[in-house]
């Protein structure tokens, strides 16, 4: 019997248990925190899938296309939008509980850059909390062992192939296989709509291991976090339901960067509410949503009603305050469309994962369908076994920078780093001046807990990555670039990009 460890409780990490124990495989899965304490659980907005006659998974190919830049991999998009549909089917029969119309047809929702209405939700915005709710069930109802509150450490190699994990207590627990899915990395910034776990602990073990990365350039901000009292995600759903962006004047001015306005790809939309905010001396931007009605919020966005209300804001009276955030990492350990990394006897699944269906800039609402999608297929994969197909191949090390004065290493002055030199705007000067920084912190010998040691790891590998890419295109935007896309032709941001502090204050 093949023994796998999954590293992970979200709707990539279950889904993979799932599929790998109901194909007679023993499953653990491991998770650092409670079995619901992930990404997963807070998504609001929903997940997108072809499951009407008047969408296409064509539709749904080319506006992931266009999100990425054209930067995708066509298979990886092709087997997301033609298996997202049988995903959804079996996320029904878990038991999650989609929203319906008053036909009894799926409701579905529009989204930034979707053609048509697509994407599915679940309790009015509590999609995340309804699937990660019924995948936990689906798992305890498997018996399948799941070991809380553990904190990986590293993977355990044995000759070259992957043959467990060691936690940060010193306990090795051996596997056939170890399938990661920790999600992604969100606070390697000072601002970031992602929870306090996102730490990149599965990129980081990956890349300890010798596994290849890619791609870690693009990290999508959110246009939308509300920008008052701790971050709290305005889903886009919001705006697909009609709400619109303002400035101080009242001016809407997303449609200054793009025709679509509101509902062009979030990196166009994110860089544009920097630039508003650079212009009004870094106060936030305004989402207004008052046209939507009191009883329409309260019914559609009940989650995020009760967290705007619980700040003393009344959103159907007035528009809100939001500021971009760290939201999500299109790139991260390479993988095959089976999950396989290039270190055999190790995969790796959702945000953890750089399968190239993103490109350089994730579709809104393509994460959770990624998860279900590409779980799936590593959870029937690992029980196959055979031949490893991708060949080894050591991953891309950040060139060696020259270590410079450096203030004391903090988690906050790591996440301040990168949120100045490798955020929504970088630069090749910022850059250097981060790599120096993070070389010298890399040197010191203090000991750090195994999460800052992660964030450092991952943090050096983003930065030298955007260092390599001297042009701008998706998520990755350069003020200094020779070479812009068109989606980003609007003018580059000022160097004085509204710090966090700065965009919380209101």
């Amino acid at each position: 019997m093949t023994t796998v460890v999954v590293v992970g409780s979200g709707i990539a990490g279950l889904t993979a248990a799932l599929h790998a124990a109901e194909n007679g495989c023993r499953v653990t899965v491991v998770t650092k925190g409670a079995l619901p304490d992930t990404n997963t659980r807070w998504a609001q907005g929903g997940v997108a899938a072809v499951t009407h006659p008047t969408d296409t998974v064509a539709s749904h190919a080319a506006d992931t296309l266009t999100a990425g830049a054209g930067l995708n991999d066509p298979s990886a998009v092709e087997i997301l939008v033609t298996e997202g549909p049988v995903r959804i089917a079996e996320l029904v029969a878990r038991g999650v509980d989609f929203d319906r119309d008053t036909d009894g047809e799926f409701a579905r929702g529009l989204e930034a850059a979707h053609a048509v209405p697509r994407v599915l939700h679940a309790g009015g915005d509590a999609t995340g909390a309804e699937i990660q709710s019924a995948l936990g069930a689906a798992v305890r109802a498997a018996a399948i062992e799941v070991r809380k509150h553990a904190q990986v450490r590293d993977l355990a190699l044995t000759e070259g192939r992957v043959s467990g994990i060691e936690l940060a207590d010193g306990e090795r627990l051996a596997a056939d296989a170890v399938i990661l899915a920790t999600g992604g990395a969100g606070q390697l910034y000072a601002h970031t709509t992602n929870p306090l776990g996102a730490t990149g602990d599965g990129i980081a073990a990956a890349i300890r291991a010798g596994a290849a990365v890619a791609d870690l350039e693009f990290v999508q901000f959110h246009p939308t976090a509300l920008a008052l009292g701790a971050p709290f995600l305005i889903s886009e759903a919001v705006r697909g339901e009609g709400a619109v962006l303002i400035d101080d004047t009242g001016h809407r001015f997303a449609f200054d960067a793009h025709p679509d306005g509101e509902l062009a790809p979030r990196d166009v939309v994110a860089r544009a509410n920097a630039r508003a905010m650079a212009a009004q001396d870094g106060h936030p931007v305004r989402l207004d949503a008052t046209a939507l009605g009191a009883a329409r919020l309260a019914r559609r966005f009940p989650t995020i009603d009760a967290a705007v209300r619980e700040r003393g804001l009344d959103w159907a009276a007035a528009p809100i305050p939001v500021t971009p955030a760290a939201h999500y990492l299109m790139g991260g350990v390479v993988t095959d469309l089976d999950g396989r990394t290039t270190v055999p006897g190790l995969y790796a699944v959702g945000e953890t994962a750089r399968t190239g269906v993103h490109g350089a800039n994730r579709l809104a609402s393509n994460s959770l369908l990624e998860g279900a999608v590409f779980g799936a297929r590593a959870g029937d994969a690992v029980s196959r076994g055979g031949d490893w197909p991708l060949a080894a191949a050591a991953p891309a090390s950040p060139a060696v920078t020259a270590a410079t004065t450096a203030p004391p290493f903090s988690r906050a002055a790591l996440q301040q780093l990168m949120w100045t030199h490798a955020g929504l705007v970088r630069d090749g000067e910022g850059l250097a001046r981060a790599a120096g920084i993070l070389a010298a912190w890399s040197a010191d010998p203090t000991p750090r807990s195994v999460e800052d040691e992660n964030l450092l790891l991952v943090a050096s590998h983003v930065v030298a990555a955007a260092r390599a890419r001297t042009g701008s295109v998706g998520a990755h935007f350069r003020a200094d670039a020779t070479s812009v896309d068109a989606a980003d032709a609007a003018p580059a941001v000022a160097a004085s990009v509204p710090q966090p502090q700065e965009a919380l204050a209101c």
